[in-house]
């Protein structure tokens, strides 16, 4: 399974929790100390009962762990909260298609999900606590399910994509453009999940490094992690000719462009890559609102784009670049230092450590919570 946005959660309503919200909660709150004990049976059981299902998921399950009971627990936390959650369960049963999940996979999800709550629960659980589980559960599943038809009537399930340019930036960063096989829709800011030929059933996310070009091409830009089986691959491996395969565009990091604040974008290593898209994206739309780019990277020589990043700069006087090594400090920290930044909304895209870092300056700098934009894959994410 691969990973998608964590559902961007609000801070908690003044409304009271349903009585269904409570029950659910007291279970997690339970299952917590035994999660890894909760993730085995779950899985267990759910291949016993439909052992035709293990074929969705990749070969090696530690690739996948926990992301699919995450994504289902989280979501059934969250419930009371429609405005976040719907659009986070749409957008997850989109992207299921391609994997193949079929409407009819999801009670056996929902049957393994029950049993393994049965078997840890077992100080909170009774006939009131799994009513409000399987109406919980129903109600998310049926979000994605229906999510899912809406989609196949207009769009594929995946995208075949042909590696047309391979250009290896650093011993371990490639700039990869793709052609897809058709049209594929999407907003600068946003992502794909890919899938490559070496390591099937195994997706991983790559943001689009331009907004969408005239020639339809897809650019990313992917850095080889140790164990990172798709993005040493891609780094190292793909070769134009090469046919990869990718599932529907998703990510919320994207442009409103009916406002006028300022946009204070954050990009570390190859979190560069959507920030360059969103700069593209204000140019293609004529606007001329302030756009300031801090890019960071360990030293000189890992600011791969930096030049591009310079180009950009001298063609939109709007704009502003300002590389950042650890050298000259963390991130965050340059960022403080520039502010206020009250008129801006933010942009982050990055390392996780960067994005956690920069969400606990920006507030006191002038950006609440809510004007604060990042689609960091979690391993909140999966599929039934």
């Amino acid at each position: 399974m691969t990973e998608t946005a964590e559902p961007r959660i609000p801070p908690e309503s003044e409304q009271a929790p349903s009585p269904d919200a409570l029950l659910v909660r007291r279970t997690l709150a339970e299952i917590a100390p035994v999660a890894d004990k909760v993730t085995g049976y779950f899985y267990a059981l759910l291949f016993i009962h439909r052992p035709e299902l293990r074929g969705l998921f990749p070969a090696a399950m530690d690739t996948q762990r926990d992301r699919l009971l995450k994504a289902l627990l989280t979501a059934a936390e969250h419930m009371d909260d429609p405005d976040v959650l719907v659009p986070y369960l749409q957008n997850l049963g989109r992207g299921h298609r391609k994997y193949g999940t079929e409407a009819g996979h999801y009670p056996a999800v929902g049957e393994a999900l029950i049993g393994a709550l049965i078997r840890y629960a077992t100080t909170t659980w009774n006939e009131e606590t799994q009513a409000a589980w399987v109406r919980t559960y129903t109600k998310i599943s049926q979000i994605m399910i229906d999510a899912a038809a809406e989609d196949e009537e207009h769009a594929p399930p995946w995208w075949h994509a042909e590696v047309v340019s391979h250009d290896l930036r650093t011993p371990d960063i490639a700039v990869v453009t793709l052609r897809p096989d058709q049209p594929y829709p999407f907003l600068a800011g946003q992502y794909t999940m890919l899938e490559t030929p070496w390591w099937p059933r195994v997706w991983r996310h790559y943001s689009f490094a331009s907004a969408p070009r005239p020639d339809g091409l897809l650019s990313l830009h992917v850095k080889a992690v140790p164990a990172g089986w798709v993005s040493s691959a891609l780094v190292h491996r793909a070769r134009p000719g090469d046919v990869l395969r990718l599932g529907p565009p998703a990510g919320s990091m994207t442009v409103d462009h009916s406002k006028d604040n300022g946009l204070l974008c954050l990009g570390g290593g190859t979190g560069i890559a959507p920030i360059k898209a969103l700069v593209e994206d204000v140019a293609e739309h004529g606007d001329r609102r302030p756009v300031e780019v801090f890019y960071g990277a360990r030293s000189d020589q890992d600011l791969y784009d930096i030049d591009t990043m310079m180009r950009l700069q001298k063609n939109f006087p709007w704009l502003s670049v300002r590389p950042v090594t650890e050298q000259q400090g963390r991130l965050p920290e340059a960022v403080r230092r520039y502010g206020p930044w009250a008129e801006y909304d933010a942009y982050l895209s990055g390392p996780l450590a960067m994005v956690r870092s920069s969400m606990d300056v920006l507030p006191g700098v002038g950006i609440p919570m809510d004007r604060i934009r990042h689609d960091f894959p979690t391993e909140l994410a999966g599929r039934p």
